[in-house]
């Protein structure tokens, strides 16, 4: 049944707050009455919201545009509420709840990504760098990140980067667009000079075109790139990610990665203001936990994961592998893939291990996603253990989000904010947005992230399916000691896996954006360390 509300005046605040605040301890009674009160109390918290402000890169404040007092807001949930089973619904007490949502132990560890005395100003120019990143939104910040890097190590003028336009998305944004540019290039004017475009006289001028290496150290582009500025004044990487290897890099410039991904690379002001009003909305119904639910076509399509799909789904995702050029393995095993944790979790998964965790059907769930494939066909089983099942869409008017629904990155930068600034962060699959995430947590404060051990997940799961297991106390002990070291604590960076070799190598280390300790987080009284180290 749809629920609908006139948007009213903001005289009407208290009245809105009062009532909100009523029906949700309402939800107490039962999980319908949890699902109808969220959805009112968010179609309330909205309506009273539109005018709401947000900070901007510098001065005043970004604005969003207050909707239409004629406008009506639509919500509906179109699973009818569930009734739950008693283990997920049980009560639980303070000391028990409290525990859900502390984070790990931040052993004192802080950013310190200042440079060193001896970092000098910017050299004099060689040429510009033009940039065509490639990817979806996170793999794009990484790309850039890395981009900014090269320039400083090439003494070269970076062109504001160009944003992929030709993958799976086709989205059109442009840089300033999904990023703050004036906040861009002021953050990084000690470290490197970047420009909007290029000097006229060089736009038709010839260009070096190169697909970098992938993985490279500082000698690479010392050695291989820097003597092209000698024969052209402009080079083209046709690329942007995984150029620069992970670690053994000039401490300055681990650092200067840093400053990129976590501090320059700020979203645009209408991005940033909107992403800050859907977070206070879902603290409107208290502590959250945002859910990576990476259970959408093109993830489901590339890795070839189909446990759970019909025939049908299971062949469309199939053709769109195959007819998908750019991607390399065509004939997968599914069964293989989920056994070896290949696969995300499904949502019916996420939620035998959000149950298993402890956390009680009241608990509100933001699903960071597009669009999930098969939609509630698929849901319903999640829906079932936690009503309070929330995302953009539900959390914002079809006016407020109108700017942005078209292009996927901005999107994505949404699921971002709210993202970094959960109680809890949970991927369902170790992506390029999972890993972002967990990365920045790491970066401000180490906030509790849970990474799902996804291979000791399914052999329990399937136990269950069996009948070998029963879900319960017994199940809830196995996975809560599985994941007891899991939870985003310090630890230096992980290396590659023992006995690979070559680009293999490479891949197999854990991203330095995901975990930039010890380069870029140290303990105050402590040195900084004077290289990258991994543990081994």
């Amino acid at each position: 049944m749809p629920l609908r509300r006139k948007v009213r005046p903001a005289g009407a605040a208290a009245r809105r707050a009062a009532l909100r605040w009523w029906l949700l301890s309402l939800a107490a009674t039962g999980a319908a009455l949890t699902a109808a009160a969220a959805l009112l109390a968010v179609a309330l918290h909205v309506s009273g919201s539109g005018a709401g402000a947000a900070s901007a890169s510098s001065g005043a404040p970004y604005r969003l545009s207050q909707p239409r007092e004629t406008e009506e807001l639509r919500w509906e949930q179109e699973v009818a509420p569930p009734q739950l089973a008693s283990p997920q619904s049980r009560k639980l007490d303070g000391a028990a709840e409290k525990s859900l949502w502390l984070p790990a132990p931040s052993r004192r560890f802080v950013p310190c990504v200042a440079p060193s005395p001896e970092y000098p100003s910017p050299a004099a120019s060689r040429g510009y760098l033009l940039v065509h990143t490639n990817g979806g939104l996170n793999q794009m910040r990484a790309g850039i990140s890395d981009m900014v890097a090269v320039a400083r190590i090439l003494n070269a003028t970076l062109i504001i980067p160009e944003l992929d336009k030709k993958s799976f998305w086709h989205d059109r944004s442009n840089f300033s667009d999904v990023f703050d540019e004036e906040h861009f290039i002021s953050s990084l004017v000690n470290d490197v000079k970047v420009e909007k475009k290029l000097p006229k006289e060089l736009v038709k001028a010839p260009k070096s075109v190169r697909y970098f290496k992938s993985w490279s150290g500082v000698d690479y582009y010392q050695d291989e790139i820097s003597p092209l500025w000698d024969h052209r004044q402009v080079i083209r990487a046709a690329k942007s990610d995984s150029r620069l290897a992970n670690n053994y890099l000039p401490t300055d410039i681990q650092k200067l990665r840093c400053r990129t991904f976590f501090e320059a690379l700020r979203f645009a002001p209408p991005i940033e203001a909107l992403g800050k009003l859907l977070v206070e909305r879902m603290r409107s119904f208290g502590p959250y936990i945002a859910l990576h639910l990476r259970y959408e076509k093109d993830m489901l399509a590339f890795s070839g994961c189909t446990y759970g799909l019909s025939q049908t789904e299971s062949e469309e995702l199939a053709m769109i592998r195959e007819n998908t050029t750019y991607w390399k393995v065509k004939d997968i095993d599914p069964l293989e893939q989920r056994s070896h944790g290949y696969c995300p979790l499904t949502p019916k998964e996420v939620g035998m291990f959000l149950s298993a965790l402890g956390y009680p059907s009241s608990t509100p769930v933001y699903i960071a996603a597009g669009e999930i494939y098969g939609g509630e066909s698929h849901m319903v089983d999640l829906q079932t253990r936690f009503p309070i099942l929330m995302n953009k869409e539900k959390l914002a008017s079809g006016e407020e989000l109108r700017p942005f629904s078209q292009y996927a990155a901005q999107m994505a930068a949404l699921d971002y904010i709210v993202s970094v600034e959960s109680d809890v962060f949970i991927p369902s699959y170790s992506g390029n947005m999972a890993r972002a995430v967990a990365g920045h947590r790491r970066f401000l404060g180490h906030r509790k992230t849970i990474s799902p051990d996804r291979k000791a997940l399914v052999r329990l799961f399937d136990k269950v399916d069996s009948g070998l297991l029963k879900e319960g106390k017994k199940l809830s002990e196995r996975i809560l000691d599985i994941h007891r070291k899991r939870q985003g604590s310090p630890r230096k960076r992980k290396g590659p896996v023992s006995g690979t070799k070559g680009k293999e190598r490479f891949r197999s280390e854990e991203a330095f954006y995901e975990n930039p300790l010890p380069d870029c987080l140290c303990q105050p009284g402590s040195p900084d360390s004077d290289d990258s180290l991994v543990s081994i």
